[in-house]
């Protein structure tokens, strides 16, 4: 927790360097990922716990909505969060285990080809991994969302987006502030007006 020693204006400027770190070719591999679920028609789906559970949400949200330009004639983005089924959730981890809680739902709802997105700030989630684990297993694409050193997870996603500092607030905001150039990033891919379907696309 940086911001318990530091004031605010070390604490932005801690930010604003971590930004500066970002590996950009992560960060727009992030959003050719997604395009091309866009154009094939796949499903993005999106894990996360606590406030990384909160940003797969917000991510989503966004994801459906502020791509859009024309509501009523464009193809949608098929995109769901996993952190939203509440019963669902709760029924799996009262009867079988915390740890299944996402990949309980890709097995009722993922297919080859589908797009995993898993958020985890220290990498090491166990619910996290087993959804990851399954997902590359069953021909899914799978990108992993960390921080701190990336944990078990930078190893077995396909795809990363890393943000190596050691405080989860700044790593969670972090991702926040990636996520959202990414939403704009797509709405300019498949709704601005320059925006071309590829070769062959639906």
């Amino acid at each position: 927790m940086l911001g318990a020693t530091l004031g605010a204006k070390d604490y932005m400027e801690r930010v604003c360097r971590e930004i500066q770190r970002l590996d950009m070719t992560q960060v727009e591999k992030f959003s050719d990922l997604i395009e091309q679920a866009y154009h094939a028609g796949r499903f993005v789906f999106i894990c996360g716990n606590g406030g990384s559970g909160s940003n797969a949400s917000h991510l989503c949200e966004d994801l459906a909505k502020c791509t859009l330009r024309d509501f009523e004639n464009q193809k949608r983005l098929k995109v769901l969060s996993l952190t939203d089924n509440t019963a669902w959730i709760m029924a799996v981890a009262n009867d079988i285990s915390y740890e299944n809680i996402f990949l309980e739902q890709l097995k009722n709802l993922a297919s080859p080809g589908d797009l995993l997105l898993a958020i985890s700030g220290s990498g090491n989630s166990p619910n996290i991994l087993k959804a990851v684990e399954w997902a590359n297993r069953n021909e899914m694409t799978t990108v992993g969302i960390t921080g701190y050193g990336g944990g078990k997870l930078q190893a077995l996603a396909q795809h990363n987006l890393h943000v190596g500092i050691d405080d989860m607030g700044i790593v969670e905001s972090l991702h926040q502030v990636v996520f959202h150039w990414i939403i704009d990033d797509i709405y300019r891919r498949i709704s601005g007006p320059t925006a071309v379907a590829p070769t062959g696309a639906k």
